[in-house]
């Protein structure tokens, strides 16, 4: 069984993580990010993603060598319950508009189609207490953390949306590394840990590991 009770007065599993965790995208920032949040103390997690671990994830995602050509929310399950006890729920399909959502939704998809669709089955729906959308572009990342139900929210999250089209346009050599996945990963557990324990939280942080700059807003 596992003992927390070296992190008990920075966040207590049984009096603040008591909430349902959706991460969607099992990738760079997702497979770091559910590893790290069910050794933090979250028990119920849901995983999305409909891909397959390829040889070019091993460099920048939690996959091991066995895991190639298997399903991404399979492999991550089960390396998650080899860490920790904790067996994330798994749904091998993407989400869309009409899916059912609820408790803390993480987004860590790879395309602004695929955060549209996210967005509009977490807009103004009462069920999901707090969004968290991460996105990363080699050594920069931002993540937003919205409630999805605060009108001024809303329109601050919707500024940020734009089409594919829109996105910067990396070198495929230049997309991912795993440092880089680390930090997300932190940065989205201390925001899921600053709603748990009813702290306030930064809607926009900005993290460039080239300047090593920080920006919050």
């Amino acid at each position: 069984m596992t003992d927390f009770w070296r992190q008990l007065d920075i966040v207590n599993p049984e009096e603040h993580l008591g909430f349902s965790v959706t991460v969607i995208g099992c990738g760079g920032i997702g497979s770091p990010t559910v590893l790290a949040l069910a050794k933090m103390g979250c028990a119920d997690i849901s995983v999305h993603d409909d891909d397959r671990v390829e040889d070019h994830n091993l460099p920048n995602q939690i996959y091991r060598l066995a895991d190639v050509g298997e399903l991404k929310v399979d492999s991550l399950s089960n390396v998650v319950l080899d860490f920790t006890g904790v067996k994330p729920l798994r749904y091998s399909q993407r989400v869309g508009p009409a899916t059912e959502l609820g408790g803390v939704v993480i987004s860590g998809v790879d395309s602004m189609q695929a955060r549209q669709d996210i967005w509009k089955a977490v807009r103004y729906n009462p069920a999901v207490s707090v969004y968290v959308d991460a996105r990363m572009g080699a050594e920069v990342c931002r993540i937003y953390t919205i409630q999805p139900t605060d009108p001024d929210d809303v329109a601050f999250y919707e500024r940020t949306l734009h089409t594919d089209g829109e996105a910067q346009d990396l070198p495929c050599t230049a997309k991912a590394i795993i440092y880089n996945v680390f930090m997300i990963a932190a940065l989205i557990c201390s925001q899921v840990k600053k709603f748990g324990c009813g702290q306030a939280h930064p809607r926009e942080i900005i993290f460039d590991l080239v300047t090593l700059s920080l920006i919050v807003t």
